[in-house]
């Protein structure tokens, strides 16, 4: 029993390549294990050996998060996708390719009403409220479902191949991703 979580109802675990996470259910997000590239959250690239308190998403109220390898995503209530870690792959979709220490809102969605992510090693998904697919990350092989364009997407983009499929899951992994419809097709991109 991990003991840092007796006052706390843990309603999600998530486990990266080196780090976990936890979202308890006052919405406040939890983690620990290393901490290079920043994929903890807390400011720095320190390793934490007991869970420790996203203290940067304090006043946000989170519904989601997803631990990929060398970084994290978080939902909020408002549908807004926040990203911190490992961004040399594009994979935190601010338009650059910084590490962030700290938990960042993607602008890129604004307007948007996120309601599902996944991370995976070097790119990330999500879902809107309509059920559209976003991509954002290192594009090679075809990972990111946009075709023949393979190049790398520093900011999300709409999956238009998945356009009229009503998405309501996805899965990032290491080179490709998985999509679920709403009438039980499963969609793969990647390799």
């Amino acid at each position: 029993k991990v003991e840092a979580f007796a006052d706390q109802r843990v309603v999600a675990v998530l486990a990266g390549y080196q780090h976990g996470l936890a979202l308890t259910a006052d919405g406040a997000v939890w983690s620990w294990g290393g901490g290079v590239f920043g994929m903890l959250g807390h400011g720095d690239a320190q390793n934490q050996l007991l869970p420790k308190k996203v203290e940067a998403l304090a006043g946000q109220r989170v519904v989601a998060v997803s631990a990929g390898a060398f970084h994290s995503i978080a939902i909020t209530a408002d549908g807004s996708v926040w990203s911190w870690g490992y961004g040399y792959a594009c994979q935190l979709g601010h338009g650059d390719q910084h590490n962030q220490l700290l938990p960042k809102k993607v602008e890129a969605l604004a307007g948007q009403r996120v309601v599902a992510v996944s991370a995976g090693v070097d790119h990330s998904v999500a879902i809107t409220a309509n059920g559209a697919v976003f991509t954002w990350g290192k594009g090679e092989h075809g990972c990111l479902g946009h075709g023949n364009d393979q190049s790398n997407q520093l900011l999300p983009k709409k999956i238009e191949a998945l356009a009229g499929q009503r998405v309501v899951a996805v899965s990032a992994g290491v080179g490709h991703s998985l999509a679920l419809t709403a009438d039980g097709a499963v969609w793969s991109w990647g390799f």
